[in-house]
């Protein structure tokens, strides 16, 4: 396979990564790289495919959990994902066993329901936004443990 091949593929994959930065082709570029590095020195086709084919998959596998933690780790929230850590203001009791419940955040009322089916609270209490559901809050009590 002419080397040419290799750093085409490269470029390519370089570019869709810079373009969408959805941490998916860039492990495909290197492995590419490392094709093109194995053409270069001679290697069979057989040996640069797999080249290609073992470099993505490590990269793939060992460090793309690490780049998804360390990546845009201080990226703002925005949306609902910002409400997560908020306090709320119970508006109608909150009870799991009746399905019943909501709270106020930001001037907004919201279905709430609690963390642990056991709590419950009254009107008034205030509550933490440990995570969001669909359209539902699922709260905790302020001083609870997370």
């Amino acid at each position: 396979m002419e080397p040419i091949y290799w750093l085409i593929a490269f470029v390519v994959l370089a570019v869709i990564e810079g373009l969408t930065l959805a941490l998916t082709t860039m492990w495909f570029a290197g492995g590419a790289a490392a094709a093109f590095v194995a053409c270069l020195a001679g290697a069979s086709v057989n040996v640069q495919l797999s080249v290609f084919v073992v470099v993505s998959f490590a990269l793939l596998a060992f460090i793309r959990p690490w780049a998804v933690k360390n990546v845009n780790r201080h990226a703002t929230k925005t949306n609902v994902d910002s409400l997560v850590g908020m306090q709320a203001r119970v508006t109608s009791e909150i009870d799991n066993a009746l399905g019943i419940g909501s709270a106020v955040v930001n001037g907004q009322e919201w279905t709430a329901r609690a963390e642990k089916d056991m709590n419950r609270y009254p009107v008034g209490d205030m509550v933490e936004i440990c995570a969001i559901q669909g359209v539902k809050l699922i709260v905790r009590n302020v001083q609870e443990e997370k």
